[in-house]
């Protein structure tokens, strides 16, 4: 059996595992991935809207990977519009990407796991050097970890965002009349769920890193023998 301190190192990297897990599991549910503001562009110029007026045709959207909300305002006040992604709204955005970026996020998932159970293993036997071991739980955490596919479902998503325009393509999407363009974009929480679940494995490398550190023993000081003299033999 492995020692307490090797067994509480591998039980906080399963921890950490699992909560890689539970952070992209939260970020596909979601949907804060971008956050922004956009501007009714026909409306705006069908009254020649100057500054001060201009608040009267800026809304809000927000959209994650399957749904979102759009609040458009083109001068007759907030009317809110739900975003569903599939099936149709897919199809106008770059689609294999799209899926691209759903797809990488499950075999993280799947691979945290995996690293779950392999840091538990590793907590209840004694590790050995081989892909049952620490080196099996790097190798893991560097493709759970998004090294591989959680970065690529995150850099592909930036790229759909910057390249292909996608909030003014989500924003315009079955409007017939009115024309959008997007003002602000931020990164919402639910991005940033799926980046912190990149750090917790490298986090991860630290930990299962430290339990192949030979920590010197505290040695129990043994008690002193007594000295026996010449006058005690006497007694």
């Amino acid at each position: 059996m492995p020692g307490l301190l090797k067994k509480t190192f591998f039980s906080m990297a399963s921890i950490l595992s699992i909560a890689s897990a539970v952070l992209i599991i939260v970020a596909l549910s979601t949907q804060q991935w971008v956050t922004g503001s956009i501007l009714c562009k026909t409306g705006a110029d069908l009254v020649n809207a100057s500054d001060p007026e201009m608040n009267k045709f800026i809304g809000e959207i927000y959209y994650g990977l399957f749904e979102g909300r759009k609040i458009r305002q083109c001068g007759l006040g907030r009317r809110q519009t739900k975003i569903y992604m599939f099936p149709n709204l897919v199809r106008k955005l770059n689609g294999a990407l799209h899926v691209f970026i759903i797809l990488f996020l499950f075999i993280a998932i799947t691979f945290a796991l995996v690293s779950f159970g392999f840091c538990v293993y590793n907590a209840r036997k004694i590790p050995y050097q081989s892909i049952k071991g620490p080196a099996g739980i790097y190798l893991w955490n560097l493709i759970a970890g998004n090294w591989l596919f959680g970065v690529f479902g995150v850099v592909s998503f930036i790229a759909a965002l910057k390249l292909h325009r996608l909030t003014e393509r989500i924003a315009n999407f079955n409007e017939h009349i009115f024309q959008f363009v997007a003002l602000e974009e931020h990164y919402g929480f639910s991005f940033w769920l799926c980046v912190a679940s990149t750090a917790t494995h490298g986090v991860n490398f630290l930990v299962v890193a430290i339990t192949g550190i030979h920590f010197p023993r505290m040695q129990k000081k043994q008690p002193e023998e007594p000295t026996v003299t010449g006058e005690d033999l006497l007694y």
